[in-house]
């Protein structure tokens, strides 16, 4: 991994294998056939296994299919027979979300099932509601036990989720802010500690702004982009410049150099792992040298600085400009 010379590329930024819609690579004739074949028999094995009863169907002991009939689901999914055969079958036929929505709904497909069947039609489910990941207690003992390393689960908005003692002591106590500034975006901009904490402020900004934006196309449904978007607008005049260039970035992690007030010059590179449900991930700040491993063990024991919280009145220089923007972009795109 090449350095970044003194600069800080960001804590950590969403999903590092995540891509913008439009750089998402096409499938070939060859594959978008299989991935028909597949949503075929995915939906068929669930007919199978889904019996009258469970959809208010009167049972028969004269039945031989097992589960439901093809003009059963059809007719309670209020879409054509033929068409239904044809969906099983996987032959090239136009399916919309909405008429996939239905056949969903008939089978009863859990949480699971139902994203499966949309990611092997290739459409975004028109009822996709994002949830907020949870951090279970042992999620939290294992980066407890990272310690003396700095380490943080980082949610799909880049929202800190939560921490060690090691990062509270590296970057400050973000659990006295508000919710929507507990974010490593709006630290990055709005907190007057990170322009001393990070040598080329000004030049990873752009990055950042980058890569932000990246993230966003690549997650378009989640609602939560434009009302967080909209409050750094508001609260960073160079966080609206570096939006308005329209640049867009890979998300990547690097090697790293931080002065740190208490325990002086950090050389670390930051490594970053993927919860189970790829939502959130895990961010390790490991050390490049012994010296800077020595330490970090004195961040557990530094008591966390206070961090200011967002001015949610505080009007932007240009409101025609720069009101709602970027929400009203994140809708665009969902």
């Amino acid at each position: 991994m090449a350095r970044i010379g003194g600069t800080w590329d960001s804590d950590v930024f969403g999903n590092a294998d995540a891509k913008p819609a439009a750089s998402r690579v096409r499938l070939s004739r060859e594959q978008t056939a299989e991935r028909r074949r597949e949503l075929g028999e995915f939906i068929r094995s669930r007919r199978e296994r889904t019996t009258p009863d469970m959809v208010g169907l009167p049972t028969s002991a004269r039945r031989r299919t097992p589960g439901l009939r093809r003009e059963e689901v059809s007719l309670l999914a209020g879409i054509g027979a033929t068409w239904y055969t044809w969906l099983e079958q996987g032959r090239q036929i136009n399916v919309s979300a909405q008429v996939l929505l239905s056949v969903v709904r008939v089978l009863g497909l859990d949480d699971v099932e139902r994203a499966h069947v949309f990611h092997l039609a290739d459409l975004p489910d028109p009822e996709h509601v994002v949830s907020e990941p949870k951090i279970s207690p042992a999620t939290q003992l294992l980066i407890d036990q990272l310690s003396p390393f700095p380490a943080a689960i980082i949610g799909p908005r880049w929202q800190i989720l939560g921490s060690n003692a090691a990062y509270l002591g590296l970057i400050g106590d973000y659990r006295e802010l508000p919710e929507c500034a507990q974010n490593t975006v709006w630290i990055y901009f709005c907190d007057p500690g990170w322009r001393t904490l990070a040598a080329d402020w000004a030049g990873t900004a752009k990055q950042f702004v980058a890569k932000l934006r990246g993230a966003v196309a690549a997650d378009p449904g989640d609602p939560g982009w434009g009302p967080m978007i909209d409050l750094l607008m508001n609260a960073s005049p160079e966080f609206r410049e570096f939006w308005a260039r329209q640049e867009v970035a890979g998300l990547d992690g690097a090697v790293k150099c931080l002065y740190h007030s208490a325990v002086g010059e950090l050389d670390i590179e930051v490594v970053h792992l993927m919860t189970g449900d790829q939502r959130a991930r895990i961010t390790v700040y490991t050390p490049q040298n012994e010296v800077t491993r020595r330490r970090l063990e004195l961040l557990a024991e530094v008591t966390p600085r206070k961090m200011p919280g967002p001015a949610l009145t505080r009007e932007v220089d240009h409101p025609a400009e720069a009101e709602s923007a970027a929400g009203r972009e994140v809708a665009a795109k969902a």
